[in-house]
């Protein structure tokens, strides 16, 4: 089983950057695909930016090469470096992991993290 806790949201205006960190325990993650999602209030919840075990990344069309996913597995950590910000990016951001390697693809992801809140000012 794997836990996870996210950090590095807040508040940025619009045109900053943020680092967002996801760190693992219970297991090691060298073996988990891994990805970052966002919900905004009232919306549904999207995939942002993921990552297979052996550091194939996959991103959504509206990062625009802004975002950079990233893990670390000796320190059981993901990143996502986020760029050139936006008011609309404003949302919760979560991170999640298979329990093993990609195989089908991203859906189901098998443990989340709580989230961290993104707030992209104008």
């Amino acid at each position: 089983q794997v836990q996870l806790v996210e950090s590095g949201g807040g508040l940025v205006q619009a045109g900053g950057s943020l680092r967002l960190s996801c760190a693992a325990s219970g297991s090691t993650l060298s073996r988990n695909a891994m990805g970052w999602y966002r919900q905004a209030p009232g919306k549904q919840r999207e995939l942002v930016a993921g990552i297979t075990s052996g550091g194939i990344p996959t991103y959504a069309v509206f990062v625009k090469g802004r975002f950079l996913i990233s893990r670390d597995n000796a320190k059981n950590t993901v990143y996502l470096q986020m760029n050139s910000l936006k008011p609309e990016d404003t949302a919760v951001y979560s991170c999640a992991a298979k329990a093993g390697p990609l195989g089908g693809g991203y859906s189901p992801m098998d443990y989340w993290g709580k989230g961290t809140l993104v707030t992209v000012s104008s």
